[in-house]
């Protein structure tokens, strides 16, 4: 069906994605202030300087999204191994000594005026790669294991780089996350079923080889017996979440991040809002992450229906890497996975992260706008008449 698309008009607008974006920040950088206060006024003699960085880092992942939102889907398609490729090559810049942040022994951060954590980049770039891949190579993917083979080779080498930094969570969320669109696209169920038994091994076998993963699953299995050492954070997770009851203690008036809880406006966030908000805020958090992810789905599906391939599995795969991750942060949060350092999406505090995850919205909401435009802009082929038998 030929489609064009105008050179000036208005950018269309997922309401209820906006919605479940417009919330996840608002609560999140309402809970970073709470959980930061004392921290900045402890280490650095000022109680704003968290709530000011995450501020700016939020003024700069809106811009960052306006901006992508403004970039065609063409242009993302064409871009997509070009940018995957430069993502593995700052995963080697960031491992060169000197050059790299170094942060509680993992070094995943360059220093560019903000802190940037290159796995944030790879996992947007990972998804552009593997929409275009699974595009292009669909009939690849159903007919043979070859198909499912080459692009996980290109990702086993990012997922070796960002275990040498160490960051276990980004690699499987990025395998995951291009194994759950090989799956979209049509891979034969006994060839993807032998696949994720492969993959599913090895990460157990790197579970089992490395001392400090081992540790963390160990701690994860009992936080109570070892909770001076592996299981003291997530001891301390659990604890928030049986003060908080239904209601919570008080926005503020939580007391695990004070004293106990460690990286409380970061990776373990949920649990100063299970504290403080009760059982309503953790639902409220984990409703408006399925709202997005639901609206992503959403999104494509109705780029799939009318022939937009490529913008349908970004959308697809941006809406897996946030639920993914999101899955995985809740998770540790609540005791039900070991201990990663994961993110919670649109909340935690982090400059890079924050940009980053704002990016992907921007992108979905650029493929929310084709969509609508070229649907409203199709012009349908013509209706030929054909004669029954009968006539």
């Amino acid at each position: 069906m030929p489609s064009r698309l105008p050179v000036t008009r208005r950018f269309h607008v997922d309401s209820l994605l906006m919605v479940a974006c417009l919330g996840l920040l608002a609560i999140g950088y309402v809970m970073v202030v709470s959980s930061s206060i004392h921290i900045g006024k402890n280490q650095l003699a000022n109680i704003w300087n968290y709530p000011f960085k995450q501020f700016a880092h939020l003024m700069l992942g809106m811009a960052s999204a306006y901006l992508i939102a403004k970039i065609p889907m063409q242009q993302w398609e064409k871009w997509g191994i070009k940018l995957f490729f430069f993502g593995v090559i700052l995963l080697v810049i960031v491992l060169i000594p000197g050059v790299g942040v170094t942060v509680n022994g993992s070094t995943r951060w360059l220093n560019l005026g903000i802190s940037i954590q290159v796995s944030e980049l790879v996992k947007f770039f990972s998804v552009v790669y593997m929409a275009g891949y699974v595009t292009r190579r669909a009939d690849s993917l159903r007919t043979s294991i070859v198909g499912l083979l080459k692009p996980l080779a290109l990702l086993g080498v990012a997922g070796v780089l960002l275990l040498l930094e160490p960051d276990f969570g980004s690699t499987v969320v990025i395998i995951a996350t291009a194994m759950a669109l090989m799956f979209l696209a049509g891979a034969r169920l006994v060839h993807f079923g032998i696949l994720f038994s492969v993959v599913a091994a090895a990460g157990i076998a790197l579970v089992i080889v490395s001392p400090y993963r081992l540790e963390r699953v160990v701690g994860f299995l009992d936080p109570w017996t070892h909770f001076k050492t592996s299981g003291y954070q997530l001891g301390n997770a659990l604890i928030s979440f049986g003060m908080g009851k239904v209601l919570g203690v008080g926005l503020g008036n939580g007391v695990q991040k004070l004293f106990y809880l460690p990286e409380a406006h970061t990776d373990f966030l949920l649990s100063v809002v299970a504290e403080e908000l009760g059982l309503v805020g953790v639902l409220t958090v984990m409703a408006l992450f399925s709202l997005f992810i639901w609206r992503a789905f959403k999104i494509a599906e109705a780029a799939e229906r009318i022939g937009q391939f490529y913008a349908s599995y970004v959308a697809y795969g941006l809406g897996i890497w946030f639920g993914l991750q999101a899955l995985i942060n809740i998770g540790v949060n609540m005791g039900v996975l070991p201990t990663k350092g994961l993110t919670l999406p649109l909340m935690s505090y982090g400059g890079g992260s924050m940009i980053i995850m704002c990016c992907a919205v921007g992108l979905l909401c650029r493929v929310y706008d084709e969509a609508v435009e070229i649907k409203a802009n199709t012009i349908p082929e013509p209706r030929v008449r054909v004669k029954a038998k009968h006539e």
